[in-house]
């Protein structure tokens, strides 16, 4: 099979449509393992009629901030912002925190890096490097997207606070830490300390388009008049209000998808992939042929994540555990010329 590619291939996943587009021919429905997201979602209800009909509640926005600040691990929900999703909030931060150099750890999230692109990032390999040591603005992901490396919290509140005490920004994206949540460094009150949370990954509920900023007074003032007086929607408020309270949900899911994430493994093992690194929501592979793969698989009806700059690696989602074995026989489809 020829390597054809949808546009959107490797911009970012969730391009699933693109990718029926290409191969029309494949059965359906598509196995859409290209996001990091969370395949058996948070199941409470989304927002009522009348609140549909109704401008969103300021005391249900302040009443969301503050359990989801519970849930964070964070004291002063007045420190805690609720956007329309991360990717949302990550593009405001350049225009809000004047100007000065940047630097991303790579390899990070592409939003990242368009987001700054007006700046000319510095891309360095880790916070290590003198570099980000020294830039004005540091931007990091913990557990790192696409390839799961992690930054032990000290290590990273120990960056943090020195660069705080220089009068420099450390952005922090916890998209995928609920699995990890002893990484988070949410709950510090250090000055220029700026954490990401994202609500539908783990949640698997990514179209509510809802997360959070968590971030100090002098920022989060500056943030809230940038958003004004509703800055989600009524089912962002009532899915927010329900899945962040919901603790034991909460505890069931993480040890549900830490299970399934070692089964993912053996399924990926099986086919001579080396998985090199992830999260509990995603798998960092290796594969000489990464590229072929990835539209041998679309041919299977199974949508990974390849990327430009790294040919020889994929990304593959976390199945629900009903599509492990729907994995399992496209992957040996694959491999065996099917």
């Amino acid at each position: 099979m020829a390597s054809i590619f949808p546009v959107g291939a490797f911009r970012h996943g969730g391009r699933l449509r693109e990718a029926m587009a290409v191969y029309p021919d494949v059965r359906e429905p598509w196995l859409d393992l290209s996001t990091g997201i969370n395949p058996e979602p948070w199941p409470g209800a989304r927002a009522s009629d009348r609140a549909l009909r109704s401008l969103p509640d300021p005391d249900a926005l302040a009443a969301l901030e503050a359990v989801a600040g519970r849930a964070f691990g964070v004291a002063d929900s007045d420190r805690v912002i609720a956007v329309s999703g991360a990717d949302a909030a990550l593009r405001l931060l350049p225009l809000l925190l004047g100007q000065g150099s940047v630097a991303l750890v790579a390899p990070i999230y592409g939003g990242h890096a368009q987001a700054w692109a007006d700046r000319d990032p510095l891309m360095v390999a880790s916070i290590d490097d003198r570099r980000a040591v020294e830039a004005e603005v540091l931007v990091l992901v913990n557990p790192n997207n696409p390839d799961g490396r992690q930054t032990p919290r000290e290590t990273l509140a120990d960056l943090v606070r020195t660069r705080s005490t220089r009068g420099r920004w450390t952005i922090v994206d916890e998209a995928f830490v609920e699995s990890t949540p002893h990484l988070s460094v949410a709950n510090l009150e250090i000055e220029r300390l700026i954490v990401l949370r994202s609500f539908g990954k783990f949640y698997g509920l990514p179209g509510a388009r809802l997360g959070f900023v968590i971030c100090d007074n002098g920022l989060s003032r500056k943030l809230r008049a940038t958003l004004g007086d509703w800055p989600i929607c009524a089912d962002a408020l009532a899915l927010g209000l329900g899945a962040y309270a919901d603790e034991a949900w909460r505890s069931a899911t993480a040890a549900c998808l830490a299970a399934q994430v070692r089964n993912v493994d053996a399924v990926l093992s099986a086919a001579g992939l080396t998985v090199l690194g992830g999260c509990d929501l995603f798998r960092w592979v290796e594969a000489p042929d990464a590229h072929q793969l990835f539209t041998r698989l679309c041919g299977q009806g199974v949508l990974t994540r390849p990327f430009a700059e790294h040919p020889t690696r994929l990304r593959f989602g976390v199945p629900a555990r009903q599509d492990l074995d729907r994995l399992r026989l496209a992957l040996q489809a694959v491999r065996h010329g099917g």
